[in-house]
């Protein structure tokens, strides 16, 4: 059922977007993947319906979205995979939703993840593991697992993550979908409910680079509410071209060092070259500062994180308790309901910012931070885009790492620098392991989504891995 907008749009036309709504629900209804937490179905099918009797248009007119469930919409329950937000429903939409609701498109559920995004498996999250559609047994990356198990199963055609880290490439590798993370400002963060302010931006999935450029041009804009939103031009679907030729690829080694399993490199190496054969050039790059970026990645993150999740407190928003004085609830309300991971990466942040150890931790990092920047403002003097595996290996096994969180950290070493620059990346299916998906990371210039999408498509159109369905859809 793995459908493209162009195709959906055929079929509403034909029948209704009520009918294709009722069927991805349907679809959901039956699955096993445990993508999402929450299916707003009645206020979809009301929606889709009334798109149909009043012939409502745009860009994604009746076709179905699933969002993470870290993102504001209003009256539909948000709860970041958390217990601390079990039941809240926002009041308000995120921008993101309001410009989808603008579009026509149908907001068909929430998607599960890892707790507040804080994860690389969408195994912390309250309401269990998601499952990989490739293999049940294999997580499907986080912390947008569900959403991009969501587009792999054929349980949605689009859906929306949040990429702190790597939250959105991470996943799209491991369940052989596209994911994209824009340049930070791109897309407004209002409504986005925060882990890492200065990291995260919000990044579509599709089943192509056609449609997940098609996503990005309507979630895109600029919004007086967030004052990192930048004002630029919205078209990336008109950079879809094919044709690469004079194309400068940068290869930094530093990206398949210790750790790269042999066969994600080999199909990447590949990738690389086989867009050399359609007319782009190659060029080693040197990144030095790559190998500090996951220290300094992880004690900004959760630096950040610490003071973000603070107004958990059972007063202004989480679980509440009847006890009487302030510091009791406090306790309790995040004792009960914050998970483990949370709690770490708290207790961290908190650790990192604390008298004495804030000039040697997180003001070392901010300063390491600059470093990664400008290697990669280097790198871009001489080439137009950066191409690196987007994780270091495929999906690993439910259970293998969940408790070693280190592993789990180092599991994002070549996706964290791309954040702590701030510039765009993308990822895309280029292979298999064993049956598994090998994404291919494609790193931009700030505000050089178009090249990055250009080189994307220009690889879709002229190989087939992208096509590949998981076994049974």
């Amino acid at each position: 059922m793995w459908a493209s907008i162009n195709e959906l749009r055929e079929r509403i036309h034909a029948n209704s977007s009520e009918e294709i709504v009722a069927d991805y629900l349907e679809r959901i209804g039956k699955s096993k993947l445990n993508a999402f937490i929450y299916t707003a179905s009645e206020i979809a099918l009301s929606r889709a319906k009334e798109i149909d009797e009043n012939d409502i248009e745009g860009p994604l007119a009746g076709i179905p979205v699933a969002i993470k469930d870290n993102i504001s919409t209003k009256g539909i329950q948000t709860t970041c995979a958390s217990n601390i937000l079990k039941g809240y429903i926002p009041p308000y939409d995120a921008h993101v939703i309001e410009k989808l609701k603008d579009a026509g498109a149908v907001i068909i559920g929430k998607t599960n993840m890892d707790e507040f995004a804080m994860g690389t498996s969408t195994e912390t999250s309250f309401y269990g593991a998601t499952k990989n559609p490739w293999d049940m047994e294999r997580v499907p990356g986080g912390s947008s697992g569900g959403s991009a198990a969501a587009v792999a199963g054929s349980e949605a055609p689009l859906a929306l993550g949040s990429d702190t880290g790597g939250s959105v490439r991470c996943p799209a590798s491991f369940c052989g979908v596209v994911g994209l993370k824009p340049t930070y400002g791109v897309i407004s963060r209002y409504g986005l409910i925060a882990y890492a302010n200065s990291l995260e931006q919000i990044g579509p999935f599709g089943t192509s680079v056609r449609d997940v450029a098609a996503l990005l041009d309507v979630v895109a804009g600029y919004d007086p509410r967030d004052s990192t939103s930048v004002d630029r031009e919205v078209n990336y679907s008109s950079a879809l071209k094919n044709d690469i030729r004079g194309l400068k690829i940068g290869v930094p080694e530093e990206y398949f060092g210790e750790g790269t399993d042999e066969k994600v490199e080999k199909a990447v190496r590949n990738a690389i070259h086989t867009l050399e054969d359609m007319g782009a050039s190659l060029e080693k790059v040197v990144m030095p500062h790559t190998k500090y970026a996951l220290a300094a990645y992880y004690i900004i993150a959760m630096s950040e994180a610490s003071s973000n999740l603070a107004r958990f407190d059972g007063m202004r928003y989480g679980l509440r308790t009847e006890d009487s004085d302030w510091h009791s609830t406090f306790s309790k309300v995040r004792a009960a309901g914050f998970g483990d991971e949370v709690k770490r990466r708290i207790l961290l942040g908190t650790y990192a910012l604390s008298a004495g150890y804030h000039d040697q931790y997180y003001l070392k990092a901010l300063k390491v931070r600059t470093l990664i920047k400008q290697d990669f403002e280097r790198a871009f003097k001489d080439v137009d885009v950066l191409i690196t595996p987007t994780m270091p290996y495929p999906a690993f096994r439910l259970g293998e790492k969940i408790d070693d969180p280190i592993s789990l950290y180092l599991a994002d070493v070549d996706t964290v620098p791309i954040n702590l620059a701030g510039v765009p990346s993308i990822s895309v299916p280029c292979g298999f392991s064993d049956g598994l998906p090998i994404g291919m990371q494609i790193i931009g210039k700030h505000f050089d989504e178009a090249a990055i999408l250009r080189t994307a498509y220009t690889f879709e159109e002229n190989t087939n891995f992208h096509a590949a369905r998981p076994e049974g859809l």
